[in-house]
């Protein structure tokens, strides 16, 4: 299963924003580029081999991985550019597109899987609908609490409702959807490095209540917005009461 990677270990190697794998049915490393080696804290890629993620990133995070790495394999089922957002080394956030497909041997069995993570990219100023596309994204980034239509930012931009979501995925690697989780998400963990409380954070980043956020926050980013608080400001104060009803 590794050889046929393996020749290709020069390249995936000079990729910085590309973060490769290939894992075992029991969600071991069983080869990782240098990217992801050194996202985990190793010199070594080797060191990875034989590991899972559990056992490499932080705990909360980790489990997280593992957990979805079995659920893809147990049903044999793809991970495909699902926005994430990771904590790098230094604790500080980055955006990356995460996609997983199981390996099969020659029967159909699931061998294990293969996996790409790549950072999200700066959009692409030379587009022809840039500047179009440039009024719908600073239209979501100014009114990001409010609910997203597709149809009005179609109309902003006098594109259609395809051409929008076309061109928005060319432009800036992300749908309009996406692009209002981000930066819902990036304003909230803006956010929770102060003591404003997690419904208050909620509130001022379009979610109706506290319970829609973390559900939203945990399936993005892997964990509660309180534990992201903690992982990333472990110094911080608590904040108010009802961070704690979220862990």
């Amino acid at each position: 299963m590794v050889a046929h990677y393996a020749l290709l270990e020069p390249v995936f190697d000079t990729m910085p924003d590309v973060a490769f794998f290939v894992k075992d049915r029991e969600a071991r490393y069983v080869f990782a580029n240098t990217t992801l080696a050194a996202r985990c804290g190793f010199r070594d890629k080797r060191s990875l081999l034989g590991k899972t993620a559990a056992e490499v990133f932080p705990q909360r995070f980790g489990a997280l991985y593992t957990a979805q790495d079995e659920a893809i394999m147990r049903e044999d089922s793809k991970l495909i550019d699902q926005l994430e957002l990771h904590l790098y080394p230094g604790r500080q956030p980055g955006w990356c597109l995460t996609s997983k497909v199981p390996l099969h041997d020659a029967q159909g069995n699931v061998l294990g899987l293969a996996g790409i993570s790549r950072d999200l990219q700066a959009a692409k100023g030379t587009h022809h609908a840039y500047q179009r596309l440039a009024i719908a994204a600073r239209h979501i980034q100014d009114n990001y609490a409010q609910p997203l239509k597709v149809s009005h930012l179609a109309a902003l931009t006098h594109l259609s409702v395809a051409q929008i979501e076309r061109y928005f995925h060319k432009v800036f690697h992300l749908t309009p959807r996406q692009m209002l989780l981000k930066t819902r998400l990036d304003v909230a963990s803006d956010l929770l490095a102060g003591d404003l409380s997690i419904t208050d954070i909620a509130t001022r980043c379009g979610y109706n209540d506290h319970s829609a956020f973390t559900r939203q926050f945990k399936a993005t980013v892997g964990i509660t917005p309180s534990q992201y608080r903690a992982l990333r400001h472990p110094r911080a104060k608590g904040g108010k009461p009802a961070d704690s009803a979220d862990a």
